[in-house]
């Protein structure tokens, strides 16, 4: 899209691009498709019904919870998926319709659908040309 900054988008829209324990339990992927902003967020395991999804400013926060069987019978062999509460922040930029912010849960992925502000979109601006009349004067 011209005039559109993809790196400078993504560094106002994404505040913790770095590798955090959240972002190893719930590894995310963010990209722009025509005027949305797509966060896939990995939650394999986790119950639908503990996701969490708060708007704070212009953070928005996504918490998740994933359980271990808590049976006393359990032996554990390998134990390598993380477990408890996790959440996981996004800091988002200005330009953004945070009031039409969509999310889905499907096949252990949560969707974040975050539109452009229709201010924002770029547009184009008509140049009005006042022309002078041309009087001919004759003799």
């Amino acid at each position: 899209m011209p005039g559109f900054d993809t790196l400078r988008d993504f560094d106002r829209l994404l505040s913790d691009v770095t590798r955090s324990p959240a972002s190893v339990a719930m590894p995310m992927d963010l990209y722009r498709t025509g005027d949305d902003f797509v966060a896939h967020i990995d939650m394999p395991g986790v119950d639908p019904s503990s996701i969490d999804i708060d708007m704070d400013g212009a953070t928005v926060t996504v918490r998740a919870e994933r359980t271990a069987p808590t049976d006393d019978d359990v032996q554990w062999f390998a134990r390598e998926r993380a477990v408890g509460t996790f959440a996981r922040q996004l800091t988002l930029g200005r330009g953004l319709a945070t009031d039409q912010i969509s999310a889905s849960y499907s096949d252990g992925v949560l969707t974040l659908t975050i539109p452009v502000a229709e201010a924002a979109k770029p547009r184009k601006i008509e140049v009005q040309h006042a022309g002078r009349e041309n009087v001919i004067e004759g003799g």
